[in-house]
């Protein structure tokens, strides 16, 4: 693995004495070659860990390893060219007064190591691969000039510029027309055939699906279910999964309720909205229980639990 999360937690001032916990207790693994999908829905902690991953944050707990080292060892700019981000906002993203090619001149030069007198031609292949094209009509261009998705394929050339290990990207096709996220997930792909170790943040399953090889599912600021992405979705192991893949499958899914306080030492936060719940599911504190240990596939269930499960299974039986 490239990239290593363990035990990650943030907390943030809600006003007064009371903080609020945004993330507990998320772990996760970034391999090269591989795309691990962070689903969830807002406020479920997906963009807290984006900034956590980036060390745009501190963590109030837990550490992040490279290369199986604590990142507190690599400097700012040595980590920067290793681990790279692709915001949500293609609008907000971009210096409004700087040109595309200005946008990929500075990683180029300060982190690839490319000669400030040959960027140009770097700059234009970036281009070329991400789907602008020609190049050349591009680079002197500035952001007001060009569409959304335009803007974001040239967020995402400015982030590959680096020739970065890792890619952590922050809901990258959330503002852009269905034909132009395509494009842009192909890109990932591609990367990722090249050894990429990429981590997309979304809330949609089905972009996710397209280059995902891995999954990790948040609620409340913890990791109710991971494993391998095919498998988890034909046979989501926790009943807040199960939700996700029925909200897509379903055009006239309800939104759902109001987030639930993060603050889930006693019972599971999802208790209050499963259909499977049981008075013990608000009372006891959930883990990850590992279901399949060859393919690392877990959840935080008590339904998986091996007392809990019994308890099922004989009012299965008395029925």
């Amino acid at each position: 693995m490239v990239l290593e999360a363990r035990g990650l937690a943030r907390r943030y001032d809600a006003g007064g004495a009371r903080s609020r916990p945004a993330l507990a207790d998320v772990t996760l693994s970034l391999s090269a070659g591989e795309a691990t999908a962070v689903v969830g829905e807002s406020g479920s902690g997906k963009s807290t860990l984006a900034r956590l991953l980036l060390r745009l944050e501190r963590p109030d707990a837990g550490e992040l390893l490279l290369d199986g080292a604590s990142v507190t060892s690599v400097d700012e700019r040595a980590y920067r060219r290793r681990v790279q981000m692709v915001f949500q906002d293609p609008y907000a993203s971009l210096d409004p007064m700087r040109t595309v090619g200005g946008h990929l001149r500075g990683p180029l030069v300060r982190l690839a190591g490319v000669d400030d007198a040959g960027w140009r031609p770097q700059a234009a292949a970036l281009l070329d691969e991400v789907g602008l094209a020609p190049a050349v009509e591009f680079l002197d261009r500035r952001p007001h000039e060009l569409s959304g998705g335009q803007r974001q394929r040239v967020a995402i050339a400015r982030a590959l510029a680096a020739g970065p290990d890792v890619l952590v990207a922050d809901e990258p096709t959330s503002m852009l027309d269905v034909s132009v996220r395509v494009g842009v997930l192909d890109v990932f792909a591609a990367r990722k055939a090249r050894g990429l170790a990429l981590a997309l943040i979304t809330h949609d399953l089905g972009a996710a699906a397209r280059v995902a090889d891995r999954i990790v599912v948040l609620f409340a600021g913890r990791v109710v279910e991971q494993g391998p992405f095919s498998s988890v979705l034909r046979a989501p192991a926790h009943p807040y999964t199960r939700a996700l893949i029925d909200a897509l499958e379903s055009l006239d899914a309800p939104p759902p309720p109001a987030r639930p306080d993060a603050d889930t030492t006693r019972g599971c936060a999802y208790a209050a909205r499963c259909p499977r719940a049981r008075p013990a599911c608000s009372e006891q504190p959930s883990s990850l229980v590992v279901l399949d240990a060859a393919r690392d596939h877990a959840a935080r269930c008590l339904e998986h639990d091996g007392a809990h499960a019994s308890e099922r299974q004989r009012n299965v039986d008395v029925t």
